[in-house]
């Protein structure tokens, strides 16, 4: 199957442009310009020099020596968390502010969940001397307290959101209700691979970049320039997009992705949206949905911040259905362990979105000559707070 998105903006049956009348226009000039401009020598020319020389790509691609050791295979990580901000998000939001730019919108609102969008987001228009505005769960102020601090000491106006479960959808919600009531001046850098066409085909291809870095580092390292398996988290989906993108109709690359299984996908608190969703519309496009039987949308819960949400990318949805990628529902307490693994081997601290794909290692069998890339997408910084009460 193609996985490149249709000029309606579908993946399969998954996608499209579910939006208020109010922001038909925004969404539709964005549809219309923004492959172009992405093309054009002089933005290619900026993008890639901030990637370069601002945001400190390309990241590396390290030999986890004792990790491969343990598991008896050959494994490596692509190091986004040592990008500027902490994580992948930098590099979205790098290219949609520049878009913003172009469109001559100077009044840029997000949604974050872990932080790490948040302040890539607030970080960019600090450089660029931009309006910020940034919705985040009131649950999410409160355990990404340092996220939050650093948006603010950016210049970000945050704007913690007690409705729902205070969490990454409640966000998004109120993200969109802003942008409703500010249509002509304010541009919505949306971080993941969620919203209404073009925000998943436009985040996939700026995320594109790890997946690029990946096919010359692998054929550096093992003189070829793919891995036989690719692991990545899921929430919305745009590190698994950036990592997965340029592989996509390779078959003889396999994708391994770790969605938030909470405490368990039969307890009512998980954000397993693949295993548990249905069809349905939410944030703009069509994708599987946590719901009830009425169509309410069900509160997901994770210990990861970014990974407690309710949808999932389409192009995500779409391949989980088609059988491209396999999907683990991954516990709290398992994505603890992988990260206490990791920190104990490796010396490093990932993120708690990352930690569910290293738990992939302990649930899939690999062979010894296999090349097993897993894309860490963010350091653990931001979620010292919580690692901290389970330290033995």
């Amino acid at each position: 199957m193609n996985y490149d998105v249709d000029e309606n903006g579908y993946y399969g049956r998954f996608g499209g442009a579910y939006i208020p009348e109010i922001l038909y226009g925004n969404v539709e000039r964005l549809r219309n310009t923004y492959l172009n401009t992405m093309r054009e020598p002089s933005f290619q020319e900026e993008y890639n020099g901030l990637l370069r020389d601002y945001a400190g790509r390309p990241t590396s691609l390290y030999f986890a020596g004792r990790l491969s050791e343990k598991y008896g295979t050959k494994i490596y990580l692509k190091r986004e968390d040592l990008n500027h901000t902490g994580a992948h998000k930098i590099t979205n939001s790098l290219g949609q502010v520049l878009l913003a730019r172009k469109m001559g919108k100077n009044r840029i609102i997000a949604e974050t969940g872990a932080g790490q969008h948040g302040v890539a987001t607030a970080t960019v228009c600090a450089l660029f001397g931009m309006e910020c505005h940034v919705y985040m769960g009131k649950l999410d102020v409160e355990r990404q307290h340092l996220n939050v601090q650093k948006m603010r000491m950016l210049g970000a106006e945050v704007v913690p959101v007690t409705s729902g479960n205070m969490t990454l959808k409640d966000a998004t919600n109120e993200a969109i209700r802003d942008w409703c009531c500010h249509p002509s001046d304010t541009f919505y850098v949306i971080g993941s691979t969620i919203g209404p066409h073009p925000y998943p085909d436009m985040v996939a291809r700026f995320q594109s970049v790890i997946s690029d870095e990946i096919r010359r580092q692998l054929m550096e390292k093992e003189g070829r320039d793919y891995p036989d398996y690719l692991l990545a988290c899921v929430g919305g989906g745009s590190n698994a997009a950036g990592a997965f993108y340029h592989y996509l109709d390779n078959g003889n690359v396999r994708f391994l992705v770790a969605e938030a299984a909470g405490k368990g996908i039969d307890t009512g608190m998980s954000a397993a949206t693949i295993r548990l969703g249905r069809e349905g519309i939410i944030h703009g496009c069509r994708t599987l949905i946590m719901q009830d039987e009425d169509g309410q949308i069900e509160e997901p819960y994770s210990i990861s911040a970014g990974l407690d949400y309710p949808g999932i990318g389409p192009i995500h949805a779409c391949m989980a259905e088609d059988g491209r990628s396999r999907v683990f529902a991954v516990t709290d307490e398992e994505a603890l362990d992988a990260a206490f693994e990791l920190t104990a081997l490796e010396g490093i601290i990932p993120a708690l979105e990352s930690s569910h794909a290293l738990s992939i290692l302990q649930k899939q069998a690999f062979k010894p000559d296999d090349v097993v890339v897993i894309n860490l997408s963010g350091r653990g910084d931001k979620d010292m707070s919580t690692y901290v009460k389970f330290i033995q």
